[in-house]
């Protein structure tokens, strides 16, 4: 049996953690740390957590003992507290973004934050970097945006099929943390559709880095917030390359296009567990929801030769804590879909 902490479980991300954990058959959660809710017990906070005898803990980094921690910390309180619990021998899983970069300089760019210091650690995606995450001490989980648009595009640029991509992503209220703030506030939110961050959200640079690992494609992402409560639906708008010289004549054209596109796909994912791909049909997040699942769909090309993927996760799933368990299972040699194998949730 595995030991487990998660650092920092009072939010969404740890709730979700605790949630899928506590049915993974491989792992005990030994401590869940926090500072402000110390001696608290856990449905106190996450009220579905019934039955559970699990208490918060004021913990410093350095007294943590666990085979693998979860840091579900902010965005700059993770670097501050990673070099000690690496320390300790555990196995380390960083929700927070200070570990995605290769390059530290986009990180302080992009987040406003100078960086304590240079940890090489695995992006934890495992449908490309699988191998690596096997193998590794320390692992970064995606953002959950570019979760869903690294995989919606993945295919386009590993063959070099795109110059340019536009990727338009819808995600939940949950996405904003657990801490009310006025964008969040329920009348600002509900019967509303808000982009925000329209050419600066701290995820673009993050997919840029993976998609421009295989090709020169340019990603640009534009964010909304819409009155949902969980999930992600990303629509990826592209020009295929071979298309520029107009050799769309007829919809038999565009048909046979189409299947190449959707065999693409299909080729490059046909060993994941996880991803879905939908020949006919639009993905949807309430077929994701709750789930680990990615579902990829949409194919469509139009007469200008514009081809549109479409994404769903669930932002707090694939896109956090179920991603993290993945990672955690591949870290520990166990079986990659043990404990997050669930379908998602319809209605």
């Amino acid at each position: 049996m595995i030991e487990v902490t998660i650092v920092g479980g009072s939010g969404y991300t740890g709730g979700e953690l605790i949630r899928l954990l506590q049915k993974h058959p491989k792992i005990e959660i030994k401590d869940i740390t926090s500072r402000k809710y110390d001696k608290t017990p856990v449905n106190k906070v996450h009220p579905h957590i019934q039955g559970s005898d699990l208490v918060f803990k004021d913990i410093i980094a350095e007294k943590i003992d666990s085979d693998v921690i979860f840091t579900a910390t902010p965005h700059g309180a993770s670097m501050n507290i990673v070099p000690d619990l690496l320390e300790t021998g555990a196995k380390v899983i960083d929700l927070s973004g200070d570990y995605r970069f290769r390059d530290i300089s986009v990180y302080e760019k992009w987040y406003g934050i100078e960086h304590s210091g240079k940890i090489d650690a695995v992006y934890g995606l495992p449908e490309i970097y699988r191998e690596d995450i096997k193998k590794a001490k320390i692992v970064a989980n995606p953002g959950c945006f570019p979760t869903g648009a690294i995989l919606a595009n993945l295919p386009l640029s590993k063959n070099k099929l795109v110059k340019n991509i536009i990727i338009d992503s819808k995600t939940g209220v949950s996405g904003g943390g657990i801490t009310p703030n006025q964008v969040f506030h329920y009348p600002n939110c509900a019967d509303n559709v808000i982009p925000y961050k329209i050419i600066s959200h701290r995820h673009s640079p993050e997919i840029q880095q993976e998609l421009g690992e295989y090709s020169n494609v340019k990603v640009s992402f534009t964010p909304h917030l819409v009155p949902v409560i969980r999930g992600i639906i990303t629509t990826s708008h592209s020009f295929l390359k071979d298309l520029s010289n107009n050799i769309i004549n007829t919809k038999e054209d565009i048909e046979n296009i189409r299947e190449d596109i959707i065999t693409l796909y299909k080729n490059q994912y046909k060993n994941e567990k996880f991803v879905k791909i939908l020949d006919d049909d639009i993905p949807n997040l309430s077929s994701v929801r709750g789930s680990n699942f990615v579902h990829i769909g949409g194919f469509e090309i139009d007469e200008n030769g514009r081809l549109v993927v479409i994404s769903a996760i669930d932002n707090l799933v694939k896109g956090a804590s179920g991603q993290a368990i993945q990672n955690m299972n591949l870290m520990c040699g166990f079986d990659e879909e043990i404990g997050i194998d669930s379908y998602g949730m319809r209605p």
